[in-house]
């Protein structure tokens, strides 16, 4: 017997989602699987304790700055097209971080790493909406697999890190990438809709090149602050450069005829509000798991792989959220209380971990309050994410994809970098003094929880409830049917 062509159709979809799934999970684990090695390529390849977060930063700082531009490119050119593309550049930058053999060669790499996952991500939700768009109940359970293969990245991430770096070697948590983007691109000829494409229009490479190095200059310039001084004029210099770069951003796109990001998007109901939430979630979130890792092996001891299986119970416990209970609290509240509450809680979490303790140990210092963080992020995530991205018209899915995953990684970046310098002044760059680096890990877990609290309070003041009658708009009702 064989199938129907629906039911063929119907299979390719979620085959197809799981290639979607997989590409959130990759371009996550490349941010995560990096922690745990951390210690071992700073031995290695001669970092210092102030500019290792820079083996983070310089992929956040391409993917977070070069979204609007895979956005772009995946309007224009074809979501399908731009997905493979990005798969190919990210095999190419794991090639080039995992032979590099000094920090300036790694940095390459972890950059060419960014701009594959910038052109993944939008084009990835792109498909998925291509795919799942037309039925609300389908949808709501793609982007909850969606959005569930994030910590699930994190999770394998964190653990195949402390397992590669301890039994094989550091370079290996790059090279593991090179097989599953082979998979990812015959997958995606096969599997994935081609979708229309406008081919029509020109691509602003200004306004991403401005953006990302406006980016780059202000992280520079916070993380380096702690070392140099708030009073240096390199310092100020590059918090300069930084605020002319990104004014001439913006300015540029509102007088470009056909910008990198119209600027009228964020006059949609919703789509500013929860692009905020992303970007403080994203803020607080990164800060807690970087110096977690660091407390874990720094401080506490653990080696690689003990260090990467004390964060399973953590993100087991945001892919059971976002998959059983946020989809359920959101169809019940709708999408605001839910973002509010995990901000919230979130910030709960981390305020318990700023309690940790030079002589600590994993079962009262991390577990319990790493699982009170876990449930805030599982409750925010998915809400915000499906209210940023169903905001949009669909001819604008990929700038929409685009702008929520940029917030996320911007505010992951500067997040990060505030942080750094944060625990940088209360003494976490005293390598080997486990109550200084103790003190300076505990300021940047109260720094995060700032964050979080802030996102709460700002999501409360400005995101709408859609209304319970029929005369809502289209953006939101789109908000409304896709996440409830």
């Amino acid at each position: 017997m064989f199938s129907s062509p629906d039911v063929q159709a119907s299979t390719r979809r979620w085959w197809a989602l799981g290639l979607i799934a997989t590409a959130q999970f990759m371009v996550i684990m490349d941010t995560s699987i990096i922690g745990v090695a951390l210690p071992r390529m700073q031995a290695d390849l001669g970092f210092t304790q102030h500019n290792l977060s820079w083996v983070f930063n310089a992929y956040v700082i391409a993917f977070g700055g070069l979204l609007l531009l895979g956005g772009r490119l995946s309007d224009l050119f074809g979501a399908r097209r731009l997905f493979g593309a990005g798969w190919f550049v990210l095999l190419a930058g794991s090639l080039v971080a995992g032979f590099a053999g000094n920090v300036s060669v790694e940095l390459t790499g972890r950059a060419l790493q960014g701009v594959g996952a910038a052109l993944i991500a939008p084009s990835a939700l792109t498909l998925l909406m291509m795919l799942f768009g037309s039925n609300p109940r389908e949808l709501t359970k793609a982007l909850a697999l969606y959005g569930a293969a994030a910590p699930a990245g994190g999770t394998a991430g964190v653990f195949l890190g402390g397992v590669i770096t301890q039994y094989i070697s550091w370079p290996w948590v790059f090279f593991i990438n090179v097989p599953i983007a082979v998979i990812a691109l015959f997958g995606t000829r096969t599997l994935m809709p081609t979708g229309a494409m406008s081919g029509r229009g020109s691509v602003d490479i200004f306004g991403a090149l401005s953006v990302t190095l406006g980016l780059a200059a202000a992280v520079y310039g916070v993380v380096r602050a702690p070392e140099a001084g708030w009073g240096s004029g390199e310092i100020w210099i590059a918090l300069g450069v930084a605020a002319v770069l990104l004014v001439t951003f913006v300015i540029s796109q509102a007088v470009r005829r056909e910008p990198l990001m119209r600027l009228s998007i964020f006059r949609t109901p919703n789509l500013g509000a929860a692009n905020l939430a992303q970007m403080l979630l994203g803020g607080a979130w990164i800060p807690m798991w970087f110096f977690l890792n660091l407390y874990l092996q720094q401080v506490l001891g653990y080696t690689a792989f003990p260090s990467g299986a004390a964060l399973l119970p953590m993100t087991g416990l945001i892919m059971l959220g976002m998959i059983v209970l946020a989809p359920r609290v959101i169809s019940r509240l709708g999408p605001k209380p839910p973002i509010v509450l995990g901000l919230v809680i979130l910030a709960l979490g981390l305020g318990w971990l700023s309690l940790i303790r030079p002589d600590g140990n994993f079962w009262a210092d991390v577990l319990p309050a790493s699982l009170v963080a876990a449930l805030g992020m599982s409750l925010a995530f998915i809400p915000s994410l499906g209210t940023a991205i169903s905001s949009a018209r669909p001819e604008e899915g990929g700038l929409a994809a685009g702008i929520v995953n940029t917030s996320y990684q911007v505010g992951s970046a500067l997040g990060l970098a505030a942080m750094t310098a944060v625990a940088a002044a209360y003494g976490a760059g005293q390598f080997g003094n486990a109550p200084a680096l103790t003190d300076g890990f505990s300021a940047a877990f109260l720094g995060a929880g700032g964050i979080a609290i802030a996102g709460a309070i700002l999501t409360l003041l400005t995101l709408r409830t859609p209304p319970a009658t029929g005369e809502a708009t289209p953006a939101e009702s789109g908000a409304d049917t896709t996440i409830g």
